[in-house]
């Protein structure tokens, strides 16, 4: 019976979720798993070199263009250095909620180019802002901060009026919660990290600008999308499709698709696939359904 639950556990969750959130989220839990045992180590007789700190330290991203070169694997390792457990919950269930929530409105490779985009190019204004000597502060970075930065500030947006219900609060409109996380963030690193600070302000920009794009035709996504050999009657690809603030898709393969509206066998097939797999098992096309579906009903 255990067994049956941990197959149906990773088959949901890693299988059928065709995602790479559960992934990045089981990387980062992983890590941090392993820097609490050389942690323990440190405590123990086993060694005298304190490999706990020898390890954050060679895998956090240092904002000195100097040092950076010497461990020049921080621009990706950063990600796996949480040394609060807090800190990896909140960081993993913000990802987690902002992510799919991302994902029910664009598709993956747009949100692998705004989370993964916003990480790296952070990580990379991090060290060039820092080497600037401009913040006068020698810090060490190691958090996906960025990432998740540039989802909400994209999100922000895109859907600044929908409605999310919180836990004791209520319902509160998504901008709200995007201003208030950010600002939070912002008024830390005012006193921690300078150089973090600068380099969050820049991610929300370039965040918002990516919207903005998108909503006028231009897909920055577009940029990493794999080139295939396609017969010329062949549609383009699922991921093609693009849904800006719930109105009618930005361009779609066909045009006839775009004005015509789903039978019903086609929503109860699909009715029928969430109730089993949940809706992050959609394919766009499926999701683009489902929105002319329901905006036929209103």
């Amino acid at each position: 019976m255990k067994e049956n639950v941990f197959k149906s556990f990773v088959r949901d969750t890693f299988v059928l979720n065709h995602s790479v959130i559960p992934y990045f989220i089981t990387i980062q839990a992983v890590g941090f798993v392993l820097l609490c045992i050389f942690d323990l180590l440190t405590f123990s007789d086993i060694t005298s070199l304190n490999i706990y700190s020898f390890i954050i330290e060679k895998l956090s991203l240092p904002n000195d263009f100097g040092d950076f070169i010497s461990q020049p694997w921080s621009l990706i390792t950063h990600i796996l250095v949480y040394e609060s457990l807090w800190a990896l919950l909140f960081d993993c269930l913000w990802l987690y909620w902002v992510g799919n929530l991302f994902l029910n409105l664009l598709n993956k490779r747009q949100f692998n180019t705004v989370f993964f985009g916003g990480w790296l190019l952070g990580a990379i204004l991090y060290v060039a802002i820092g080497s600037t000597n401009l913040t006068q502060q020698n810090t060490m970075w190691s958090s996906s901060a960025f990432g998740i930065a540039a989802l909400i500030s994209t999100l922000a947006i895109l859907i600044p009026n929908t409605t999310i219900r919180l836990f004791l609060i209520g319902n509160v409109r998504f901008k709200i919660v995007a201003i208030a996380y950010l600002a939070l963030e912002a008024t830390y690193y005012f006193f921690m990290d300078l150089t973090a600070l600068a380099t969050h302000i820049v991610v929300i920009l370039l965040g918002i600008l990516f919207t903005y794009q998108l909503e006028n035709g231009r897909d920055w996504s577009k940029l990493f999308a794999r080139r295939k050999q396609m017969h010329k009657n062949t549609a383009v690809q699922d991921e093609d499709f693009i849904y800006i603030k719930y109105r009618t898709p930005v361009y779609t393969n066909n045009k006839k698709e775009k004005d015509e509206f789903p039978d019903q066998e086609q929503i109860d097939q699909i009715l029928d696939k969430i109730s089993l797999y949940g809706y992050e098992s959609l394919t766009s096309q499926e999701k683009a359904i489902l929105f002319r579906a329901s905006k036929k009903q209103n």
